[in-house]
């Protein structure tokens, strides 16, 4: 099993940023590919980046040029940098973890969930 606790959403400005970070605990880490998603009300979850266990990095097309994966395996900590953050990025933001070591970009390819984070993004 593995637990994943998100941190780091709030509420920011147009054009501002903000760092999310998920921290996992329960079973080895650093083999598990993870990914973040994130879900506005009334909308199906989207893809937003993944990062296999070496660092192979996939992000979707809505945030790409702005916002960065990475991953500290040591810390078992995944984080998510979003810059030039718009009012379309306002949303709930989601950890989620694989057991296998590749990402994915569908959200039934993920067996580990985090509660989620809420961004708002005010214009």
């Amino acid at each position: 099993q593995v637990q994943l606790v998100e941190s780091g959403g709030g509420l920011v400005q147009a054009g501002g940023s903000l760092r999310l970070s998920c921290e996992a605990s329960g079973r080895t880490f650093s083999r598990n590919a993870m990914g973040w998603f994130r879900q506005a009300p009334g909308t199906e979850r989207e893809f937003v980046a993944g990062i296999t266990w070496i660092g192979g990095i996939k992000y979707g097309d809505s945030v790409k040029g702005r916002f960065t994966i990475s991953r500290d395996n040591v810390k078992n900590t995944a984080f998510l940098q979003m810059n030039s953050l718009k009012s379309e990025d306002t949303a709930v933001y989601y950890c989620a973890a694989r057991s296998v070591t590749y990402s994915a970009v569908v959200p039934t390819e993920y067996a580990y969930w985090g509660q989620g984070t809420e961004v708002t993004v005010s214009s």
